[in-house]
């Protein structure tokens, strides 16, 4: 996927060179520019929507398991309205979601559970990335990154998608209904799927101070202190 996205991001720094030349008309050029970039935009949504219906365990169409697919699909599509439909003839969920910049829709068939590989286990793990912003370093808000990425790939990923987020349709709603453009209020309504799609995750939606650790005396350390 990041090969994939490389090479869109490539297309598009592209087409930034090219439409200025093969057209006069500014407006055109960022006609098209926008069209593509939506369009390339609305195919990475997809594959990905599909790749996270891939990995979703459902081993029976049970009221309990259906009910956890559903809030799994909910946790990682927050921005959009989840429909789960149960099809026993077939033995499969009909899955829907229903976001702002268009819907997705995809098959999740009944498969035994698989014991993951340990290199999908190692692929897949997350370690922290506290992120705190310039004017206010004692609070941090509790971020994952995946561990092949170093911290300056994933504070440009994070810059980039909260970029993103603002410009989509319901940053622009947000905006018209006068939430501020601040990183709190990203972080806190962004989707997790947008997250997760460039390697990060959210652990907690708002920021939590720094605790200074202070030994009592005769240097035994002493209980944190809640925040």
């Amino acid at each position: 996927m990041a090969k994939k996205k490389s090479n869109e991001s490539q297309l598009l720094e592209l087409l930034k060179k090219i439409l200025p030349k093969a057209t006069d008309d500014a407006k055109l050029a960022q006609k098209i520019f926008s069209a593509v970039e939506l369009e390339l935009k609305a195919k990475v949504r997809t594959t990905s929507f599909k790749d996270f219906c891939e990995k979703v365990e459902l081993p029976n169409l049970d009221a309990t398991t259906v009910v956890d697919v559903t809030r799994q699909l909910k946790d990682a599509f927050g921005a959009g309205d989840v429909n789960v439909r149960v099809d026993k003839k077939e033995q499969l969920l009909e899955v829907e979601v229903d976001l702002p910049d268009g819907k997705l829709s995809h098959q999740i068939k009944v498969r035994p559970v698989t014991e993951e590989s340990e290199e999908q286990e190692i692929k897949l793990k997350f370690i922290p990335f506290p992120v705190a912003l310039p004017g206010d370093q004692e609070l941090v808000w509790l971020l994952a990154k995946r561990e092949n990425m170093s911290p300056e790939e994933a504070g440009i990923s994070l810059s980039k998608i909260e970029e993103d987020f603002w410009a989509s349709k319901t940053g622009q709603k947000l905006l018209r209904d006068r939430v501020d453009r601040t990183f709190p209020e990203f972080i806190q309504r962004a989707p997790a799927g947008l997250l997760s799609d460039v390697g990060l995750k959210r652990h907690y939606k708002t920021p939590e101070p720094i605790q200074v650790h202070r030994a009592l005396p005769g240097g035994k350390p002493g209980r944190k202190k809640s925040a």
